[in-house]
């Protein structure tokens, strides 16, 4: 292979890339614990988009309770649009195992 093909692949590939990324910005994902309590939704670029609590566990009484529920929430949404970005990622690179470490947050 010549090095201008090799530039070329690189754009292309580079290009491909600035598309999967505003896609993903688009898809969301979402979690829910305690239940169906508390419920986080995340897009493709790690953003928490909006968190949904129903008042059941809205008490003065345990704060840390409905902290927990958020936290876990989240962080579900979180590992769930990771696992969502890899496929997408895995797609674009055709199962090469290509790793970009911090590509998405």
């Amino acid at each position: 292979m010549d090095m201008n093909a090799i530039m070329q692949q690189a754009q292309q590939f580079q290009h491909k890339m600035t598309e999967m990324q505003a896609e993903l910005a688009d898809k969301t994902v979402s979690a829910s614990v305690g239940g169906g309590m508390v419920t986080a939704v995340v897009n493709g670029r790690h953003e928490v988009v909006s968190i949904t609590i129903e008042k059941e566990v809205i008490t003065p009484d345990d704060p840390g309770m409905l902290q927990d529920l958020v936290a876990a929430a989240v962080n579900a949404a979180m590992k769930q649009a990771k696992e969502m970005i890899q496929t997408e990622m895995a797609k674009l690179t055709g199962g090469l195992g290509i790793d970009i470490p911090n590509m998405f947050g």
